[in-house]
């Protein structure tokens, strides 16, 4: 393959200019500038609903080497992707390999960039771009192809999860249990997940009023953006809440359910991204290594004395999920189904199967 030579830049907002290679779309994005130290995965993660608005750094110093899996489905459901287009506006990367190999690859990260029109660029210190935003925070940020001027951009200005989750209600699966699934930007491997134990998944828009329909439980799924911009969610999850059944929130779903329990949310300096945070279980030893992807987080102290923190971030003292002391409800901040991994916490989606069979008797 031809290699490119058209100049990129990434310009923060704080005033440091990073010069670069294209090798995705020609052409210039603002957004969000956030980094992630997984070492695998970018299908996954370019296609993760919770990175719309944002310019994604990837730390991993090579990438590319694997080339793009096919856009095979099972269950409506796309094979190697966390859902059916690239959600990340830009993509920042140390080295890129123009040769990929791989047993499932059909074509390179490159073409696929362009024909999803996502500027890309290579050749830049991503170490160095980390350190700037670890110490002065995620912020605004573009890439700006050959020269070309625009202006800063602020993704939480917009309804991010309005964005980014369906537009009609969709059932997948023919199995025992009935899950309602609220999709606030839901990644594929959580339906997977919950396919693969016995249930029927209903996925419904981030706004649909959901109190009059039947299910045995209620699930949160993640997104992008302000969790307080999701009122409409907000409204209907307070109305579940005061019921038994039982209800599962991860990423986004758990600062929802903080936020109608009567909680309150922040958002973090850079955020957690990638496939190596350490969160230990409230009252326990027990430690597990997590996938997370979220620049928000809830504060535990909000909360009314019914909640108690689940899990804790061992990096930070972050809130890492909830659980409610008398009522099936429970949440993750963490990735449970996280592709490419770890998955040592997929038990919490039998902890949500064990709460269903417990409510129906």
């Amino acid at each position: 393959m031809e290699k490119s030579v058209k100049p990129m830049q990434l310009i923060l907002k704080e005033g440091s200019v990073f010069e670069g290679i294209s090798f995705g779309h020609e052409g210039s994005i603002a957004g969000e500038v956030v980094f992630n130290t997984a070492m695998t995965g970018y299908p996954e993660s370019l296609t993760d609903p919770s990175y719309k608005g944002q310019i994604l750094v990837l730390t991993y110093p090579l990438i590319g080497n694997y080339g793009v899996p096919p856009m095979t489905s099972n269950e409506k459901i796309l094979n190697f992707f966390e859902s059916d287009k690239i959600h990340i506006s830009g993509l920042v990367i140390s080295d890129y390999s123009y040769e990929y190999s791989h047993w499932n690859a059909v074509r390179s990260l490159a073409d696929w960039l362009k024909e999803n029109k996502i500027p890309a660029m290579y050749g830049v210190d991503t170490r160095a771009i980390t350190k700037i935003l670890r110490e002065e925070g995620a912020m605004p940020g573009k890439l700006s192809f050959c020269g070309e001027d625009l202006p800063f951009e602020d993704p939480y200005q917009r309804n991010l999860v309005a964005e980014v989750s369906t537009k009609e209600v969709v059932t997948y699966g023919n199995g025992k249990y009935r899950v309602l699934l609220v999709d606030c930007g839901v990644k594929n491997n959580i339906m997977r997940c919950l396919l693969n134990r016995n249930t029927t998944i209903v996925r419904v828009p981030w706004d649909y009023d959901f109190s009059k329909e039947q299910y045995d439980g209620l699930f949160i799924s993640n997104g992008p953006g302000d969790p307080k911009t999701c009122k409409a969610t907000i409204k209907h999850l307070a109305k579940a809440l005061e019921q038994d059944i039982p209800i599962m929130g991860i990423c986004l779903g758990n600062q929802l359910m903080g936020l109608a329990a009567g909680g309150d949310t922040f958002k973090l300096k850079y955020g957690h991204r990638g496939h190596n945070q350490p969160v230990q279980k409230s009252g326990t030893n027990k430690t597990y290594i997590t996938s997370q992807n979220h620049g928000f987080a809830l504060d535990p102290d909000s909360l009314g004395e019914d909640w108690k923190p689940l899990y804790i971030n061992l990096n930070d003292g972050t809130n890492e999920g909830v659980i409610h002391k008398n009522k099936p409800f429970c949440s993750a901040q963490f990735h449970p189904e996280a592709t490419s991994g770890p998955v040592e916490t997929e038990f919490l989606f039998d902890d949500f199967i064990e709460a269903m069979e417990k409510y129906r008797g």
